[in-house]
C-alpha cells in the first residue's frame, strides 16, 4: 500500500484527488492540505511514500518547498503551469500533471511511482546492485563498482570505479539503508565507504584510490572494528 499525501491550496483540486486515489486499492491517501506550513510540518514528522504537490501557490512554490523537506519522499507535481515541467524534473519528480487531468493519466504516474518503490524495496535485498534515480533514469549500480558517496546538501554523489559519477536526491541515512551493512559504512558524516576499497588508514584519513576521505572520531572506531 502506497501512503500519500496531496497539497494544493485550491479544495477543488484536492477532491479531484480524493476521488482519483479512491478508484486505487493500493493507494491510501492518509492526508490533504491547503496550508503550507501544516503540511511541511506533517512531511518532516511521519515517513509517506508519495507526495502530490501542487506548484503554483501563494507562499513557497511548490518546487522550492519539496527541496525543504527533511524526508525525501517521492513527489508527482501537479499544476496548470506547464512552464515548471523541466524544473520539476530536476528534482528527480515522478511525473507531472497538468491540470485538468484524467483518471487514467493520473493512474499512470501512480503505476510509475508504485514500480520505482517495489524495485527500491526489493533493492534492500539486493546484496550486489543499488538502484537509484537520477538524470531521469534509473540507475542499476553494481556495490563493487562503488568507491565512495559523497553528500551534497540535499544531494549524495556517488563515485564509480570507472570516473563516472551519479548525482541523485536523497539524504545519506536514505542511501544508507540501501546499503549492506558492514559492506558499507559511514566513515564521516559527509561520505559513505565499500570497506574493501580502504586502501589504507593514516590518522584520521582513509585513503580510497586517488580520493582521500576524512573519517569522523566515531565512525573511525567502527571501521576499525569492522576491518
Amino acid at each position: 500500500m502506497i501512503r500519500a499525501v496531496a497539497l494544493d491550496d485550491e479544495e477543488l483540486a484536492l477532491d479531484v484527488i480524493q476521488a482519483y486515489c479512491g478508484q486505487i486499492d493500493h493507494v491510501d491517501l492518509v492526508h490533504v492540505f491547503t496550508e503550507q506550513g501544516k503540511a511541511i510540518r506533517y512531511l518532516n514528522k511521519f515517513e509517506v511514500d508519495l507526495l502530490f504537490l501542487d506548484i503554483r501557490m501563494p507562499e513557497l512554490n511548490g518546487i522550492d518547498l519539496y527541496k525543504t523537506l527533511k524526508n525525501k519522499t517521492k513527489v508527482i507535481f501537479t499544476t496548470a503551469y506547464d512552464h515548471y515541467a523541466v524544473e520539476g524534473f530536476n528534482v528527480d519528480a515522478i511525473d507531472y500533471l497538468l491540470k485538468p487531468f484524467s483518471f487514467e493519466r493520473f493512474l499512470k504516474a501512480v503505476e510509475k511511482a508504485k514500480n520505482l518503490i517495489e524495485l527500491e524495496l526489493g533493492n534492500a535485498d539486493d546484496k550486489t546492485h543499488l538502484s537509484i534515480r537520477a538524470d531521469f533514469k534509473l540507475h542499476h549500480v553494481a556495490l563493487d563498482d562503488i568507491l565512495l558517496i559523497e553528500a551534497l546538501d540535499d544531494y549524495i554523489q556517488i563515485h564509480i570505479e570507472n570516473g563516472t559519477k551519479i548525482v541523485a536526491r536523497n539524504t545519506m541515512k536514505g542511501i544508507m539503508e540501501k546499503l549492506p551493512y558492514p559492506q558499507f559504512v559511514r566513515a564521516h558524516r559527509s561520505y559513505i565507504v565499500p570497506l574493501k576499497k580502504i586502501g589504507t588508514i593514516y590518522k584520521d584519513t582513509a585513503k580510497i584510490g586517488t580520493f582521500t576521505v576524512p573519517l569522523g572520531k566515531s565512525y573511525k572506531a567502527e571501521i576499525l572494528k569492522n576491518l
